[in-house]
């Protein structure tokens, strides 16, 4: 590997999950290595709103891909990934000849990334690094329900990564479990890195009335319209608010795009719930903000399964960085992440659900009180400044180990 004397760390980020720079988490891992002199390349799908193939923000070169739909079936996701895949070597190939990189991050799902981290290390001595964003045999497993060559298949490629990489990159505490367990890596070698919200971005801005159709109260949501989200929970639970207790006063308002919205859409119209459901689709920050600072509730229906109860939702985060008082099923880390900021309904109990959202509607000084407790604690401890030199301590031992690079600047 040829080395410069005094050039900056080369980081090169591969995402196939959502375009840059609208995956949050990414994007400020990527400006947080920017901010600390290293020289940064993303290669990620093209998505709505960021069709450019090629593209420059903040310094940070992005390279996008076309890809096919997200698949709804096993052989789909395999097309998917496949084609992804080939997509990502070719542009890497570019990136080598164009910036050169030093470390590739590979930002799961799927865990197949790690064949050009693999490629690129055994042949050139690069440096493998894996953002560990999902757990994609238990995925697999609330997708499809059911443990089949394509789940044993997830259980070898996720072994492999973690086989393959120099340091992994943990979202929480079960996600690390689950590297040093099931990964079989050294527990010095996986950092927790949570993808805390930013605060700069996550301001409170006055409600706008006009949200709630008319009505005196707000329930929002903000996220992923997929199966293992919950939207049928919700509007199950929507129903019940406004058919069984005869709640004509609460509007519901959801955020977010996914493969799932036109059946979720399509779920809303036959549960007679179009006047009390709005879908927004993909929005404006400003317009998120607006609703979700209007909304007296804000709704995690996360469904209770395996990845599930592992994983920290990002729609939690920012609830809670917004003040909003929450409302979802019990769930080992989201109840560690929102605390005394949420109500926790029985996990997968429709009914208990619909019953938490209404008990919070109706004391207005527990919701006051559950969104200011949920906001002290991103500000103290949660944020995205907390996480920041947690994430450029690793990337800084990555640095003494390239030749002829300079350290890190402090963040």
């Amino acid at each position: 590997m040829t080395a410069y004397a005094g050039r900056p760390l080369r980081v090169l980020i591969i995402v196939e999950n959502l375009p840059l720079p609208f995956d949050r988490r990414v994007w400020q891992e990527a400006n947080a290595l920017r901010g600390a002199g290293c020289r940064v390349s993303i290669i990620s799908p093209m998505g709505r709103g960021y069709e450019q193939p090629y593209e420059e923000i903040n310094d940070i070169a992005i390279y996008r891909h076309p890809l096919p739909g997200e698949g709804d079936s096993a052989s789909g996701y395999l097309r998917e990934y496949t084609t992804a895949l080939w997509w990502e070597f070719k542009l890497s190939l570019r990136v080598l000849r164009e910036r050169g990189f030093d470390v590739i991050q590979a930002c799961n799902p799927p865990d197949s990334i790690f064949l050009i981290g693999l490629f690129y290390k055994l042949l050139l001595g690069k440096h493998f690094v894996f953002d560990h964003h999902d757990l994609n045999p238990e995925l697999y497993l609330a997708k499809f329900m059911k443990k089949d060559l394509f789940y044993n298949l997830m259980l070898l490629l996720e072994r492999l990564t973690f086989k393959a990489a120099d340091f992994s990159i943990a979202t929480n505490e079960s996600y690390r479990r689950i590297a040093i367990e099931r990964g079989g890596m050294s527990p010095e070698r996986v950092k927790v890195v949570r993808s805390g919200p930013s605060l700069e971005r996550l301001r409170i801005v006055p409600p706008d009335p006009r949200w709630k159709n008319g009505r005196r109260f707000l329930v929002g949501y903000l996220g992923v319209m997929g199966k293992q989200e919950g939207l049928d929970h919700l509007l199950r639970a929507a129903h019940e608010l406004v058919f069984s207790q005869g709640r004509e006063d609460v509007q519901f308002v959801l955020v977010g795009d996914g493969t799932e919205l036109g059946a979720i859409r399509r779920m809303c119209r036959e549960l007679g719930l179009e006047d009390h459901v709005t879908f927004t689709g993909r929005v404006p920050d400003s317009d998120v903000l607006e609703i979700l600072c209007t909304a007296d509730v804000c709704v995690n229906s996360d469904v209770a399964n395996e990845m599930n109860d592992k994983s920290t939702m990002n729609k939690v985060m920012e609830y809670m960085a917004l003040g909003r008082p929450i409302v979802q099923y019990d769930l080992t880390e989201g109840r560690f992440s929102a605390r005394e900021a949420s109500l926790y309904a029985r996990p997968n109990d429709v009914r208990d659900l619909a019953a938490k959202i209404a008990y919070l509607l109706d004391h207005p000084d527990q919701r006051e009180r559950m969104g200011r407790m949920g906001r002290k604690r991103v500000q103290e401890e949660l944020h995205w400044g907390v996480e920041e030199p947690k994430y450029l301590g690793l990337y800084r031992k990555m640095a003494a180990r390239v030749a002829g690079c300079v350290p890190l600047q402090a963040p």
